[in-house]
């Protein structure tokens, strides 16, 4: 099996029986703030987008690059498509121009031509990814490998049980804004950022020791930030506290826990791997390119300025009426939030900064009062600061997700009364109806015990949330005679039977009343 790296969670893997390109991504994302590093855009895309198999693990922008799949990778590609519970990957991709899809279910051996097996285990939570995260199994003529990207299972002992793993690729380094964006003194932010930076490599020496592969592969990250704005969030500064450490950094604190089989893949590098080791080339040496890394960066950061400042004259939309734009999208949603309008608890604060750099307009997402409003001068939660210009563009796109896209920036600061409220940021990537609605039934399964919570329609008596994404039913139910059809994706039920008339499973739960309706 041979695995090419082309950057950040991308690579390429090579068998006699087809081709697979998982997580291509070279264009900058999130506001033009991180790009891939080492620097991949000089790779021959156009040969390596020839592949027989695509697979994006999720929806973050550092895995899904629309632009790149669209103008470099084969169309002619089967999509490896892991089972998340909305259709968006599916939908983006085929707007793209990909028509060839393979269903994986979920954490099942699929045999794909010539005895090429792989298995995806997707992650379904809403803190997974955007509504989703996923790894990759591959074997082939007894060489197995795992794609772990940057997804967090529980253990891996799914892809243990099926035999010695060879190749074992994973996240080491941050993907996230905190500490960095606080509001905190500088020696509070180290502190912290030291912290999580531990915890980033401890999380990742469990998951290799659960694994025990013969070769392990840092990938996922880090991102670099070539925007004079973000410039110190590159870990060049001799900062203990920095949460973007490189692979070179991972090998030596590899070193210290005894890690002696890990092998860096720059973009161009190539492992062949076989069950009873690994050779690895490289375009240039991987201790020499880390030991210029600051040189490489300024370089990447002159090259791609011209990217970046096209980026920014796009967002500006003045015509867009921000207070008015983000009342139409989240008091809807706020109308139908139960379990994460609860979870948040409070008002969270949104400080826009206009053009001029100085004037602050303040708006309040009121959960408990499922009202967006001008702020009223009272204690709020959670509180944002940002450029007026990132909402503005947000809700002209019609951007549904704002943690995969303004808070993974970091172009903003933050303030918090209290500890780490996972429902904001849940909340903050459900703007849609759909992504909100399975939240919701995700947050009340696992909130209610096995006897989930019934509701009369009718004449019967169902379960409250369907079958298919969760929505809930006293919102979306419609019952006709013995027949109930979920209006939020148009999924109908025979209810005597409890069968899905829409598709194959989600039966559900239903019951006659004893007292029929008048």
């Amino acid at each position: 099996m041979r695995v090419t790296g082309t950057g950040h969670a991308s690579m390429r893997i090579d068998t006699a029986a087809g081709s697979i390109l998982c997580d291509p991504w070279v264009n900058p994302a999130y506001f033009a703030s991180w790009f891939p590093f080492p620097d991949n855009s000089l790779l021959d895309w156009e040969s390596l987008g020839q592949v027989d198999y695509l697979y994006v693990s999720h929806l973050h922008r550092d895995h899904f690059d629309a632009k790149h799949l669209r103008d470099f990778v084969s169309k002619d590609a089967t999509v490896l498509l892991p089972e998340f519970p909305t259709s968006e990957m599916e939908d983006e991709l085929r707007a793209l121009g990909f028509t060839k899809f393979l269903r994986a279910p979920n954490e099942q051996v699929v045999e794909l031509d010539g005895g090429l097996k792989i298995m995806i285990q997707a992650l379904t939570s809403p803190t997974d990814g955007p509504i989703g995260d996923s790894s990759l199994w591959v074997e082939y003529d007894g060489v197995r490998l795992l794609n772990q990207n940057d997804a967090r299972p529980t253990d891996l002992t799914v892809f243990a049980e099926l035999g010695h793993v060879h190749a074992h690729l994973l996240q080491f380094s941050g993907a996230i804004w905190y500490p960095m964006v606080y509001e905190l003194p500088q020696a509070a932010k180290t502190a912290f950022g030291k912290q999580k930076r531990e915890r980033q490599f401890d999380r990742t020496w469990r998951y290799i020791d659960d694994l025990k592969a013969d070769h392990v592969f840092p990938i996922a990250g880090p991102p670099c930030f070539l925007d004079d704005a973000l410039w110190q969030f590159n870990d060049i500064h001799g900062d203990e506290g920095n949460i973007f450490p490189d692979q070179s950094v991972f090998l030596s604190e590899y070193a210290k826990v005894g890690g002696t089989n890990g092998i860096v893949l720059l973009p161009g590098s190539v492992a062949e791997v076989t069950t009873v080791g690994a050779t690895t080339t490289h375009p240039q040496p991987v201790e020499e390119f880390f030991a210029n890394k600051k040189a490489h960066l300024e370089e990447m950061r002159e090259r791609k300025r011209p990217v970046i400042e096209a980026e920014k004259a796009s967002w500006r939309h003045p015509e867009v009426d921000v207070l008015a734009g983000m009342k139409s999208r989240i008091e809807p949603l706020l109308d139908e939030s139960i379990y994460l309008a609860k979870g948040v608890g409070g008002p969270v604060r949104f400080d826009l900064v206009g053009y001029d750099g100085e004037s602050v307009e303040s708006i309040v997402v009121d959960f408990p009062g499922k009202q967006v409003r001008p702020y009223a001068d009272e204690k709020v939660r959670y509180r944002f600061r940002t450029e007026r210009a990132l909402i503005e563009h947000l809700l002209h796109i019609g951007e549904v997700d704002w943690v995969n896209s303004l808070f993974l920036s970091c172009r903003f600061s933050a303030a918090r009364i209290g500890q780490y409220n996972e429902f904001v940021y849940a909340f903050f990537k459900c703007l849609s109806t759909e992504r909100l609605q399975y939240a919701e039934g995700w947050y009340d399964e696992h909130e209610r015990s096995t006897d989930a919570e019934d509701i009369t329609l009718g004449d019967w008596v169902v379960q409250r949330r369907c079958p298919h994404l969760k929505a809930d039913l006293t919102r979306f139910g419609i019952v006709d005679g013995d027949q109930l059809t979920c209006q939020l994706h148009g999924w109908k039920f025979d209810l005597p039977s409890g069968r899905c008339l829409t598709s194959v499973g989600h039966k559900i739960r239903a019951a006659r009343t004893q007292t029929p309706t008048p």
